[in-house]
């Protein structure tokens, strides 16, 4: 099984830390057809949380996303690599892109039915494009 590489579009929001409000966000997502398969949540400053979610595609979940004031990160730089599930991964990857002399500004991992999903960010757009030529030539 080959390991799939790509960009990925991370969308961010703002949420009042309190009951309810990211059930809020998700309702009106879901109800324009988001099928969001990375979501995490996470107190930021006080009394406000912070979420980031993927994928929104289509012009219905971007305006639902900008209704509920989520909006694209420019500045997150993001890769998701998906493939079989294998000893080592994580070291493999990490490892390609620390030859290529590559600095990780954040890592989320899971491994589900035996596929493993790796969302890495970088610094910059050219970091995340040297890291996917490391990691075409690593991950077979």
């Amino acid at each position: 099984m080959a390991f799939e590489i790509g960009k990925v579009d991370i969308w961010v929001g703002e949420l009042p830390d309190r009951p309810r409000a990211l059930m809020r966000k998700l309702e009106v997502l879901s109800k324009a057809g988001a099928n969001l398969e990375f979501v995490i949540a996470r107190p930021a400053k006080r009394g406000k949380a912070a979420v980031f979610m993927v994928p929104l595609k289509g012009a219905a979940q971007i305006r639902a996303a900008e209704e509920v004031r989520l909006a694209k990160a420019s500045s997150m730089h993001t890769l998701r690599v998906e493939g079989p599930d294998q000893p080592g991964l994580g070291e493999q990857i990490t490892r390609a892109l620390a030859d290529e002399g590559l600095n990780l500004r954040g890592l989320s991992a899971a491994v589900i039915g035996g596929r493993s999903v790796t969302y890495l960010r970088f610094a910059n757009s050219e970091d995340a494009r040297t890291a996917r030529r490391a990691l075409r030539r690593v991950l077979r």
